[in-house]
């Protein structure tokens, strides 16, 4: 491949909107085992929020697809690995189909973390009312004074 057309096809790779009307590749090997990337993305994304238990295995897979990604791209900009022009556009095809499931992945992250927090944070507030209140010989829910 010559020097302009890595060139290309790097500027490609950072492209703002590059990932608009990509496809997130069906599989993928990522650190040398393959995943099946669209099921995993869209088993996720059907759900309203991310179980507790998925939660480590999404950021574990977000981890492994930002470091292959940042493989795949340090590869491209080698040019001292030897690759066709073709050879270096389907690398960035599923560089770019990473991308893509990571904006997936991504989407789900903050809103539903920043929702749980607040969640929390409310019954943290509602059990320490509780407790003021048997602590202090309020009235409880059931009129009782004291709590006992």
């Amino acid at each position: 491949m010559r020097e302009f057309e890595r060139k290309q096809l790097l500027e490609r790779v950072e492209r703002e909107g590059s990932t608009l009307g990509a496809d997130i590749p069906d599989e993928i090997e990522v650190q040398g085992e393959t995943v099946e990337l669209h099921r995993f993305v869209f088993e996720i994304k059907r759900r309203d929020k991310v179980p507790q238990g998925e939660r480590e295995r999404v950021e574990t897979a977000k981890r492994n697809l930002r470091r292959e990604r940042l493989q795949r791209k340090q590869r491209l900009e080698d040019e001292e690995t030897e690759m066709t022009f073709e050879e270096g556009e389907e690398l960035v095809r599923s560089i770019i189909g990473i991308d893509r499931a990571l904006e997936a992945l991504q989407s789900l992250g903050p809103a539903n973390i920043e929702q749980e927090a607040q969640a929390k944070e409310a019954a943290d507030k509602k059990r320490w009312m509780e407790f003021l209140k048997q602590a202090l010989g309020r009235e409880d829910d059931t009129g009782k004074r004291g709590g006992y």
